[in-house]
């Protein structure tokens, strides 16, 4: 009997059983590889050679969203096996790759890509609803650009709670599945733990893939990514006279309804490029990002943002900005005479004003408790209620009153609210037509009991970096009902005291 080879297929047997182990049997496909190679390359996560038994660092899981894999039908191995495969030291069921991408940063294209991300593939859930499952920090790929492609703990973290306070607000948002401590450090401006995010998204398909695309000068890939992202998120489009023109549109409306959430609850994205533009209208990434406390149409976060481009008011042009620099990428798409072309797509963009402005106005008459449009001598709704609605938003900002806080107490008969204002605004109470138990509702419904402090987002991740979680964990606790009154959470209804105010965020690159 020949020993060796009897040792050589024990060790073969044994690596199996652990590769198995260390499967999570998420991923059911990898649709990103049928499109032409120039769009990802394959590459391992930094810890991809796996764990060595007895020696270096152990990842260890640090939070888990059990509510989100139970509602997605992931079930979980061991937790040992669980943190590793997601730390990047999984068997996966398909090689790992990193996207390619391009992105109009601060308004200067760029090319990029995932530098320090890989996509596993996609998860199918029982009802047949598709997500990619994402690593984050997960190491360096040929994309990184010199970087290592590592990410420190705390912004994660940041991540987790704002990805998952957007979603219990009813805001299209990708989501977080879990943060994995790797054990290893990150150099930054200091030493920081390094940690993995698991990131879902309807898909990670942006404009800066398509301007991408567009700068390969290959038209054929262009309609292949086209083609891509319509059988991903709207198959009725294929039979379509036009299919990529209303691709263009179907972003538009999905990005417009995006920003008009975030505007109802004073959300900062902070970093509007082409390349955090998503074609599924989904929230992504989180970096210098914030909630407003008082009212300032013109809030920033982003120490980087200094002439204010993507401030809170601004957010509605910056995304129409960017749809032009998607629809330059389709060009080619709508018509083989690029004059006709763009003024095929000048259609479009041109349908975004009044668009926007309708959401707008139907947001903010949800957050009055107005259950009509207006009715005014002029018959013009849009100029009746935005002329209000500017009033109030005015003495919001001239009085630096709290913005959620305000519209959660708002109702007709508030005694704060100067005579003017009051008498407008119970005037217009009185143009509804269904109860005003329905009215109220719809405030409530419109506007939050809390939201994410500033201060006390950022004294829960410092908490975290000091091995305490429950600062973060109440937090999470607070932000899943926004919408619910609860004395249990009243502490994180309070706006940050002078002394707390946070006035810069950092995304942590």
């Amino acid at each position: 009997m020949n020993h060796s080879n009897s040792s050589d297929t024990q060790n073969e047997v044994a690596h199996e059983a652990e590769s198995k182990k260390m499967r999570s049997g998420w991923i059911r496909q990898s649709s990103y590889v049928s499109l032409p190679d120039l769009f990802y390359r394959q590459c391992q996560p930094a810890l991809g050679g796996g764990i060595e038994s007895g020696g270096g660092n152990v990842p260890k899981m640090v939070i888990f969203n059990t509510a989100l894999a139970d509602s997605l039908g992931l079930e979980a191995p061991d937790p040992e096996s669980l943190a590793a495969y997601l730390a990047g030291a999984g068997a996966y069921e398909y090689p790992p790759l990193a996207m390619a991408y391009a992105g109009h940063q601060f308004g200067h294209l760029t090319m990029l890509g995932d530098g320090r991300a890989h996509l596993l593939g996609e998860h199918i859930t029982p009802d047949d609803a598709r997500f990619d499952v994402q690593l984050k920090g997960s190491g360096a790929t040929p994309y990184s650009r010199g970087g290592d492609g590592k990410a420190a703990l705390a912004p994660l973290l940041r991540e987790y709670i704002m990805s998952e306070a957007l979603a219990a607000l009813n805001i299209p948002t990708t989501r977080s599945l879990a943060v994995v401590a790797t054990g290893e450090n990150v150099i930054r401006e200091t030493i920081l733990a390094g940690a993995v995010l698991t990131r879902l998204a309807a898909s990670h398909l942006r404009i800066g893939t398509f301007e991408f695309a567009a700068a390969q000068q290959d038209k054929a890939a262009l309609v292949a990514l086209a083609d891509y992202a319509i059988a991903r998120h709207d198959p009725n489009l294929v039979d379509k006279r036009h299919p990529y023109i209303a691709l263009l549109r179907g972003v538009m409306r999905r990005q417009i309804s995006l920003i008009v959430a975030w505007l109802r609850v004073g959300f900062v994205h902070g970093v509007m490029n082409t390349d955090n533009t998503t074609l599924s209208g989904e929230t992504i990434d989180y970096g210098p990002c914030a909630f407003i406390d008082e009212y300032n149409a013109n809030a920033v976060f982003s120490a980087i943002d200094e002439k204010g481009r993507y401030a809170f008011v601004r957010q509605a042009d910056i995304i129409k900005w960017n749809l032009a620099r998607f629809a330059e990428a389709l060009l080619p798409l709508f018509h083989k005479h690029i004059e006709h072309a763009a003024q095929m797509a000048q259609e479009v963009i041109e349908e975004f004003d009044a668009y926007f402005l309708d959401e707008w106005l139907a947001m903010m008459r949800g957050k009055f408790g107005l259950t009509e449009t207006a009715s005014d001598d002029s018959g013009n709704a849009r100029t009746s209620d935005g002329v209000m609605f500017g009033a109030f938003l005015t003495h919001l900002q001239t009085h630096k009153i709290d913005y959620t806080n305000f519209f959660r107490g708002l109702n007709p008969d508030n005694s704060d609210l100067p005579s003017d204002l009051k008498e407008q605004y119970q005037a217009r109470f009185r143009q509804n037509k269904k109860s005003p138990a329905i009215a109220l509702e719809m405030m409530r419904t419109a506007n939050p009991a809390r939201i994410p402090r500033n201060h006390l987002v950022e004294a829960a991740l410092n908490a975290a970096t000091q091995d305490d979680l429950a600062p973060l964990h109440d937090l999470l606790a607070a932000c899943a009902t926004p919408y619910t009154s609860d004395p249990n959470f009243s502490k994180y209804e309070k706006p940050p005291n002078e002394d707390e105010r946070v006035r810069y965020t950092f995304c942590g690159t």
